[in-house]
């Protein structure tokens, strides 16, 4: 007859803590991992928001989205001399779909190079007329223009260029 003898060997737990740490550790890298991907791209993963289920809140770093030409209005400065210079640049303009472009001279007509000047929260779209006008240079409004234009958030200054 055989007798079954009991096992007397004590189990150690290091495989099963060495497991468990490990598990961690990778965790750990996968979501620090995430974390640099999100900083280093300036985007922030979705989230709800508390409103409700399913509605996704807006990343604050989401820009409006741009105002169509049909709603923009432009004042086109001639800084050049050249006569007619603003008038055929204005009428290049409208062509192009804008709302208004307005064209007079500029304080000085020794302007070197062109500039598209807009008034804070325009500068999304005074690179676009920038493109459009192919112009190079893009700068805040420093508000020079004239008190009877200044509802007019586009400047485009034409020079020797």
């Amino acid at each position: 007859m055989e007798h079954v003898q009991p096992i007397n060997r004590s189990f150690s737990s290091r495989p099963t803590t060495f497991a468990l740490a490990l598990l961690l550790a990778v965790s750990l890298m996968v979501v620090g991992g995430l974390v640099l991907l999100f900083q280093a791209t300036g985007t922030r993963p979705a989230t709800e928001t508390p409103a409700g289920k399913g509605q996704v809140a807006t990343p604050p770093h989401v820009l409006p989205p741009l105002r169509p030409r049909s709603r923009t209005s432009v004042l086109v400065l001639n800084g050049n001399g050249v006569s007619g210079a603003a008038g055929t640049e204005a009428t290049a303009i409208l062509d192009r779909g804008y709302a208004h472009a307005v064209p007079t001279d500029a304080a000085s007509s020794d302007y070197a190079r062109s500039l598209v000047l807009f008034r804070p929260g325009w500068q999304r779209e005074a690179e676009r007329l920038a493109r459009d006008a192919g112009i190079r240079a893009v700068a805040p409004l420093d508000g020079r223009v004239a008190g009877a234009y200044a509802r007019l958030p586009l400047v485009l200054v034409l020079g020797a260029n």
